[in-house]
């Protein structure tokens, strides 16, 4: 049994095709497959059910795969411990942030980054919060930059900063009038929405909850007024076919061309930026430069959160 085996089934188990584990692995297929059926000979036990078109995990194959995740954890520890006895602050530190937060975060992030630890090079990584969980605790990233409500068993977290919501209309719409906006108007406009899978659209449910859609009829207009990402939201909302919340940071003056930007009445919506990361991650200087950049980024509206040190 060797830990370039363990690694091929982890990857078949997670892509569930061989072709694609292969792929992932940058190993040919038949190498691969020819690993795997030899680990399964010498445990004397089938690891995967294979079929024309997936494959998936057998029981027990389920729980080895597991413990041959945990023992690849381990061995990236060591690496890890090794190069934090060096300098924590370089190489590589594999950064997740989830799509409503990275382009007004990054622009500010980066360049204090590159003055703080200019020999640590910074992978991104971006996507939904419950995919950046999964590879937090597979070892796929070192830290995370999420939105609270988070919960998860095994991964240690650090507030940054909370950031308000805004209301956003196209020009020319009777709230232009209006200094501040009472979120309990907002159910009786047409208001997008991220599509499902956004924490920022359960965000702005939880802060209105008279927008929730599920009650409507299939069909009606506000059931439909889901955008894929907060920029095409805001082209249509510049279009005339409704309202919407946004992030503060991701308010520009360039929206001021098309937009009415107005802030809501008291009590204000807002979200938590936390940061997250492993609590067995030896790195934890380089999570500390995280955090200090993150405070040191000039982002409008926000209120940062300057907590004790992570060490």
């Amino acid at each position: 049994m060797t830990l370039t085996e363990l690694r091929y089934i982890v990857a078949v188990a997670r892509e569930r095709h061989f072709g694609r584990a292969a792929a992932s692995c940058f190993v040919s297929q038949p190498t691969l497959s020819v690993a795997v059926k030899k680990l399964e000979e010498e445990l004397g036990v089938a690891l995967f059910e294979r079929s024309a078109s997936d494959v998936t995990l057998t029981p027990i194959g389920g729980r080895l795969v597991e413990q041959a995740q945990r023992v690849l954890e381990e061995v990236q520890l060591i690496k890890q411990l090794a190069e934090q006895g060096k300098d924590p602050l370089a190489g590589p530190l594999r950064l997740g942030i989830i799509y409503t937060i990275s382009p007004y975060l990054l622009p500010h992030l980066i360049p204090q980054l590159r003055l703080a630890a200019p020999q640590m090079q910074i992978l991104l990584e971006e996507n939904y919060t419950a995919r950046l969980v999964e590879m937090l605790k597979q070892g796929e990233i070192d830290v995370a930059i999420v939105a609270e409500p988070f919960f998860e068993a095994g991964l240690a977290t650090q507030a940054v900063y909370d950031e308000p919501f805004v209301v956003a209309t196209p020009k020319g719409h009777p709230w232009e009038s209006e200094a501040e906006i009472d979120s309990s108007v907002l159910a009786d406009e047409n208001v997008l929405l991220l599509s499902s899978g956004n924490c920022f659209r359960d965000h702005v449910l939880q802060a209105c909850p008279d927008l929730n859609r599920e009650s409507l009829p299939v069909g009606s207009l506000q059931r439909t007024l889901q955008g894929s990402s907060l920029t095409t939201i805001r082209h249509m909302v510049a279009g005339g076919i409704g309202v919407t919340v946004l992030p503060a940071t991701s308010v520009s003056s360039a929206d001021d061309l098309l937009l009415t930007i107005r802030p809501f009445k008291d009590p204000i919506p807002t979200r938590r930026v936390i940061l997250a990361w492993r609590r067995n991650f030896p790195r934890t200087a380089a999570v500390e430069a995280v955090r200090q950049a993150v405070l040191n980024a000039p982002l409008p509206a926000v209120s940062m959160l300057n907590n004790e040190p992570i060490h």
